[in-house]
């Protein structure tokens, strides 16, 4: 993850917002979970860059979705008990994968939230995109 490729990403994710009808942030972190980019739509909600940021690092730490995690963290789940405190388990957040000779790795990871959860993943879909095209 470097920063001009974090920048490409938020971007993409805003550009997306904007088709979308939503105000987004978007937050991008590298595989430790800590912050590389970060954009706030003019008029997002004052939740938003904690969240996105929070989503962002709980795909990382996770290392899934954040849009799998609402139902496996619910009583009943197999993540049930997880600390919720310490992580944002509704859609919107990615892990970025890599290969790295023996395997893939999560290498970062992007966070967004503004809109309905629906629009959050697609704007987060739309960030994946230029990672996983780079």
């Amino acid at each position: 993850m470097n920063l001009e490729l974090a920048l490409r990403m938020t971007e993409a994710a805003v550009r997306r917002a904007i088709r979308e009808g939503a105000v987004i942030s978007v937050a991008v972190v590298d595989e430790g979970g800590h912050l590389v980019s970060f954009q706030r739509m003019e008029g997002a909600e004052i939740a938003g860059p904690g969240l996105a940021q929070g989503k962002a690092y709980t795909s990382v730490a996770l290392r899934r979705p954040t849009a799998e995690l609402a139902v496996r963290t619910a009583p009943g789940g197999d993540l049930y008990g997880l600390p919720r405190e310490d992580y944002v388990c509704v859609g919107g957040g990615i892990p970025l994968w890599a290969d790295y000779g023996g395997g893939a790795r999560v290498v970062g990871g992007i966070g967004v939230s503004g809109g309905a959860i629906t629009q959050d993943v697609v704007c987060a879909e739309a960030a994946a995109e230029v990672w996983r095209t780079r």
